[in-house]
């Protein structure tokens, strides 16, 4: 079981998790008195989904709970989910922020390899086009903190117009563009 669930993962915070009693609750509950940016693990396994997991938590600045799940016990879960969300952004541009990859319906996996290495090709040129759209112009913040927009958006939104649209084609850009995905 050990290699199913090796790197933490993301759970919805009204999961139901044995506490220290025996009781099922809410994982959530299980770090309600956290503070905010302070991770906390617990060092003992949880009876969740009739399996013995181990949990930690972070109370973040909104007051969300970012609760991590594993089947080993891990010291530091929130750097490994760091270093995986990462991958866990190329998926959503894959399928269904961008490219819409399920839509495909591949079965054959020799084409489903070639659509995957040209998605991969078309997602990092998105993304230094976003970089290079970054450092033109920085966007103005949400409320929240955060970008209106992704820098993959914002390179896929470039990339695009590009080529959808001939009428007002800007051959400066083009350019740029073209250098970019030759240094990249």
């Amino acid at each position: 079981m050990g290699s199913l669930f090796k790197l933490s993962f993301q759970i919805h915070k009204n999961t139901l998790a044995r506490n220290g009693r025996g009781q099922y609750a809410d994982a959530w509950r299980l770090f309600c008195r956290t503070r905010i940016n302070c991770p906390l693990i617990i060092p003992e396994a949880r009876k969740m989904w009739g399996m013995e997991l181990y949990l930690s938590s972070c109370r973040l600045k909104d007051g969300e709970y970012l609760i991590l799940v594993s089947s080993e016990f891990c010291e530091r879960p929130h750097e490994q989910y760091k270093k995986r969300w990462g991958i866990e952004t190329l998926f959503g541009a894959l399928k269904s922020r961008g490219f819409n990859l399920e839509d495909t319906h591949l079965k054959d996996s020799e084409r489903l390899s070639r659509l995957l290495a040209l998605q991969a090709l078309a997602f990092t040129w998105a993304f230094v086009v976003g970089l290079w759209q970054a450092s033109v112009k920085e966007l103005k913040l949400k409320k929240h903190g955060y970008p209106p927009k992704s820098t993959f958006r914002r390179g896929l939104n470039i990339l695009r117009r590009l080529v959808t649209n001939f009428e007002r084609f800007d051959v400066a850009v083009w350019r740029k563009v073209i250098k970019l995905l030759s240094c990249s």
